[in-house]
């Protein structure tokens, strides 16, 4: 765990907007060539993950509470808790994921994947 509770500025910027419902935001805070791996698919560059964004985060008002952040191989790995309004059929109650996170400068890779 991350003893000084201070996130990088892109991974804050990630949170933040995601709770305040700010795309724009959102989008300023990754790279314009960045990956995002979510649920098995891959979103590449900018027009991918707004795309991604505005229909997995932005349209059924996802919220992120943060549990904990590790940094571990050159990855911020934060831990989240995920509410919205998006359909949990199948999924675990309260879902928990693991948001894994490459930064230089902006988010260059982002990885979505259950807490184990």
């Amino acid at each position: 765990m991350k003893t000084d509770g201070k996130l990088p500025g892109p991974i804050e910027t990630y949170v933040r907007s995601i709770n305040a419902h700010d795309a724009v935001a959102l989008l300023a805070a990754f790279a314009p060539d960045a990956v995002v791996k979510d649920v098995g698919r891959e979103f590449r560059g900018s027009a991918a993950i707004k795309e991604w964004a505005d229909q997995e985060i932005f349209a059924v008002n996802v919220s992120l509470e943060v549990m904990g952040a590790i940094e571990r191989d050159g990855e911020t790995i934060l831990t989240v808790k995920i509410d919205g309004t998006f359909d949990k059929t199948g999924l675990p109650d309260p879902l928990i994921m693991e948001h894994c996170f490459t930064v230089a400068g902006q988010i260059e890779a982002l990885r979505c994947r259950l807490a184990a």
